[in-house]
């Protein structure tokens, strides 16, 4: 298991639920509400794994390697991009499903999420596998997993500044540089 692949697979379950709901019935407001309800929820539970596990992570392999700049882009990036797909969700709450209106604002969140699952699939996860070993990606896929059962009726949507939590995960990181994994481990 590879917290990678467990990333992509969510990408693929987003991309699979955004189709679903452009190909049922606008009248059938009922199960656009409901799929829409579970995307919406998916999306930020998926965010929020990320936020705690992932990309933490990937500040901590890139500062080992001594690439913590593009990291840190990558994450400030990323955060952001998380904050700007929870404004296109609430944006949708905003409107009476099955409303042109309200497939607008789907269709919006619909870009946010692609764009940002893009340059996070070319950018983040492709740096990670180089930089973090099997056993580490393993460790991690566990904790997504687990933090994503853990919470499967929903995490409450959190904005976060992309500046301070660049910091805040810094800020978590051990001096000595270790991954906390083999030999370096701390006893």
């Amino acid at each position: 298991m590879d917290i990678t692949q467990l990333i992509l697979d969510d990408h693929h379950e987003q991309r699979r639920l955004f189709a679903i709901l452009e190909q049922v019935d606008r009248a059938d407001t009922g199960v656009l509400a409901a799929i829409w309800d579970r995307l919406a929820a998916f999306l930020e539970l998926h965010a929020q794994a990320e936020e705690e596990l992932f990309y933490p992570a990937l500040l901590q392999v890139s500062i080992a390697a001594h690439r913590a700049a593009g990291a840190e882009d990558e994450t400030l990036d990323a955060i952001g991009d998380h904050n700007d797909i929870r404004d296109a969700v609430a944006d949708v709450g905003r409107h009476p499903v099955g409303t042109d209106e309200w497939f607008a604002a789907v269709a919006a969140a619909n870009t946010a999420n692609g764009d940002h699952m893009a340059e996070e699939e070319r950018e983040g996860l492709t740096d990670f596998r180089r930089l973090a070993g099997l056993q580490r990606r393993h460790q991690l896929a566990v904790a997504f997993a687990a933090f994503e059962a853990r919470n499967y009726a929903g995490v409450r949507p959190v904005d976060k500044d992309p500046a301070g939590y660049v910091r805040a995960a810094e800020g978590k990181l051990p001096a000595n540089g270790s991954l906390s994994v083999g030999s370096l481990k701390p006893i």
